[in-house]
């Protein structure tokens, strides 16, 4: 039976982030995590993860895509109240 489930260290491996970058993009909803009924840790579709792969490649996701000033471009800074 093949694996239909990879779990955040999986993911982050396959991506070349740490854990804590999968736990993010869940928190964002670039992933969707489910839940492991035994101990309750993440998981996530590997079809999920493979659309989130092409939407980087093809950069259509631009939440997970750096989105730098060019070099010549004044820097923006954003400030949030909590």
């Amino acid at each position: 039976m093949p694996k239909q489930y990879l779990t955040v260290n999986e993911v982050a491996k396959i991506f070349g982030v740490t854990p804590l970058t999968v736990r993010n993009w869940d928190k964002k909803g670039a992933l969707v995590a489910h839940r492991n009924p035994i101990n309750n840790y993440r998981v996530y579709k590997i079809e999920d993860v493979e659309f989130l792969m092409k939407g980087i490649e093809d950069n259509k996701s631009p939440r997970l895509v750096s989105s730098r000033p060019k070099p010549d471009q004044p820097r923006k800074l954003k400030i949030e109240v909590l």
